[in-house]
C-alpha cells in the first residue's frame, strides 16, 4: 500500500505541475489599462489628424476571377488552380475530406471606386474566411503592380462552410480546413489579387447609389434565439458605369451554412445562388459580402440545396424590387481609415476562469494575420470591416448611431485577419460556441475592439 501510494503521488505531482505548466486564470485586466490599446489608440488619433474626405465625380471598376478548383489533377499546379485533391473549410467533422466534386462555381470579385486620388477596393470571395497568408500576399501584388497599399483594399467573404480549404495550418486552423497546402495560398493570392488589377484596369466615370431594406424572414438570432435581437438589414450598394455596365454589392448577416458538413461538393451556399440570379437578370457583376454574421443563421424553407437557392433567390428577387427607388450620384464624398490593431495575448479558456497559457494556445492555433479595422465613407454609407465573426447584434447600435447622423451603416466581417467571434461583451461567460470555442483574446478584447471602431465610425463621418 506504501508503494502504491507513493506512486500515486508521484502521479498527482507531475499531474500538477504540468496543470500549472499549461493553465492560468483568464485576465480580466480592463482594456484601457492595456499597452495594446494605448498604442493603437495613439495610432488612431494621429490617422484621424492626417485623414480628410475627398469629394468629386465617381470612377468605378469591376473585376472576376474563378477560384474554382480542379480536382483529381494528377499534380498540384497553383498557376491553373488544378490539384491532386484538396478539403473544403467550414467544419471540422468532415476530418479534412477531400471534396468530391464541384456543386456550383466559386469566384472572387472586386468593385473599385475612385474620387479625385483616392481608390478603394471592395472584394467579395467566395470563401469561409479571406485567409491571412492570401490577403498579405495579395496586398504584395497590388502593391508591386499598381502602388496601391493596404489602406485601399476592402476584402471580404461569403462565410460558405464549402469552399477551398487546404489554407492554415495549426491544429485548430487544420482542424476546420483540412491539411494545409502552401500551393492552394499561391493559386488564391494570384486569383483575389487579379481580381482587383482586373478592377482597377476598369476604371470608368460612373455613378453610386446606396440603399437597404429588411428581411427579416432570412435571418435569426443562432446564440440565444427569441432572448436576443436580429440585425435584419440587407445592405444594398449599386454602381454603374457609363458605358452601361452594373454591379450591385449585397451584405447580411445570416451564416451561409444552409450546407452541413455530409456536402463534400464546392459551393457558394445562398450566396451564390444571390449572385447568379443577379447577374442572370442582366447585372455584369453581383458581389455578395458576409455582414455581422456572428451570432445570426440564416432561416429559409426546404433542405439542403434546396434551402440555399430557396433564400438566395428569394434575397435577389427582394433586391430587384428595391433597386428603383436607388439614387445614383456622379458625384460623392468619400473617405476612410485602416487602423492596425496591436493584440492582445491568445486567452483560450478551459473553463469559465482558466484558459491555456498563451504559449500553449499559440501552437495549437493558425496565425491570425497583421489585424485591421477599417471604416470608409462611401456617400451617405459608413462601412466598416472587421477580422472576424463580428456580432450582428453589435452592429445594430452602430446602426443606430450612425442612423442620427444621417448616414446608413454596415460592418462586414473576414478582413483579411481572424481573430474568432467579436460578441456582445454581456454573452462572454455563456457557456456556448460563440462565447467560449471561439472567443480566443480573453474578456477585455470584445469591448476593445467595439469602442475602437465606435471611435473610427464617429470620426469618419465627421470628416471635413
Amino acid at each position: 500500500m506504501k508503494k502504491l501510494f507513493n506512486v500515486l503521488a508521484v502521479i498527482f505531482l507531475l499531474l500538477l505541475v504540468i496543470v500549472i505548466l499549461i493553465i492560468q486564470p483568464v485576465d480580466y485586466t480592463p482594456y484601457f489599462q492595456a499597452d495594446y490599446y494605448i498604442t493603437t489608440k495613439s495610432r488612431l488619433d494621429t490617422l484621424v489628424s492626417q485623414t480628410r474626405s475627398t469629394f468629386g465625380a465617381v470612377e468605378v471598376g469591376m473585376g472576376k476571377r474563378s477560384i474554382t478548383p480542379t480536382i483529381n489533377a494528377d499534380a498540384d499546379d497553383p498557376l491553373t488552380g488544378k490539384f491532386i485533391q484538396i478539403p473544403l473549410a467550414g467544419y471540422g467533422g468532415r476530418k479534412g475530406a477531400p471534396a468530391t466534386g464541384v456543386h456550383d462555381s466559386l469566384f472572387v470579385k472586386a468593385i473599385a471606386v475612385r474620387v479625385g486620388d483616392k481608390t478603394m477596393v471592395f472584394i467579395g470571395s467566395d470563401l469561409l474566411i479571406m485567409p491571412p497568408e492570401v490577403s498579405k500576399k495579395s496586398d504584395e501584388i497590388v502593391t508591386r503592380e499598381k502602388g496601391l497599399t493596404r489602406e485601399s483594399l476592402f476584402y471580404s467573404a461569403s462565410h460558405t462552410h464549402s469552399s477551398v480549404g487546404a489554407w492554415s495550418e495549426g491544429v485548430i486552423g487544420e482542424l476546420f480546413g483540412g491539411q494545409y497546402n502552401p500551393h492552394v495560398i499561391d493559386w488564391l493570392a494570384a486569383q483575389v489579387s487579379g481580381a482587383i488589377l482586373d478592377a482597377i484596369a476598369d476604371l470608368r466615370p460612373g455613378s453610386i447609389g446606396i440603399s437597404n431594406f429588411h428581411a427579416k424572414d432570412f435571418v435569426r438570432n443562432r446564440l440565444v434565439k427569441e432572448d436576443g435581437r436580429v440585425n435584419t438589414d440587407f445592405m444594398l450598394i449599386k454602381a454603374t458605369q457609363s458605358s452601361g455596365s452594373t454591379a450591385v454589392i449585397g451584405s447580411f448577416d445570416a451564416h451561409a451554412t444552409t450546407l452541413g458538413e455530409w456536402n463534400l461538393e464546392t459551393s457558394a451556399d445562398f450566396p451564390g445562388y444571390w449572385q447568379r440570379k443577379l447577374e442572370a437578370e442582366g447585372f455584369d457583376l453581383a458581389v455578395y459580402i458576409a455582414g455581422s454574421v456572428g451570432s445570426h443563421t440564416n432561416n429559409g424553407q426546404g433542405e439542403r440545396f434546396d434551402k440555399s437557392k430557396y433564400i438566395g433567390e428569394a434575397l435577389a428577387d427582394s433586391v430587384l424590387k428595391h433597386l428603383p427607388e436607388i439614387a445614383l450620384k456622379d458625384s460623392i464624398r468619400m473617405a476612410s481609415i485602416t487602423l492596425e490593431v496591436d493584440m492582445p495575448e491568445f486567452q483560450f479558456r478551459i473553463s469559465d476562469g482558466y484558459r491555456l497559457r498563451p504559449y500553449v494556445a499559440n501552437s495549437l492555433f493558425p496565425e491570425v494575420g497583421t489585424v485591421f479595422l477599417q471604416t470608409a465613407m462611401l456617400d451617405s454609407l459608413i462601412w466598416s470591416t472587421t477580422p472576424s465573426d463580428f456580432s450582428g447584434e453589435t452592429a445594430i447600435d452602430y446602426k443606430n448611431a450612425m442612423n442620427k447622423r444621417g448616414f446608413r451603416a454596415m460592418v462586414s466581417s473576414f478582413n483579411g485577419a481572424y481573430t474568432g467571434y467579436i460578441i456582445p461583451c454581456k454573452y462572454y461567460h455563456f457557456n456556448s460556441y460563440e462565447s467560449r470555442m471561439m472567443n480566443w483574446f480573453g474578456p477585455s478584447y470584445n469591448p476593445f475592439i467595439n469602442y475602437m471602431l465606435g471611435e473610427m465610425m464617429d470620426k469618419v463621418s465627421s470628416m471635413p
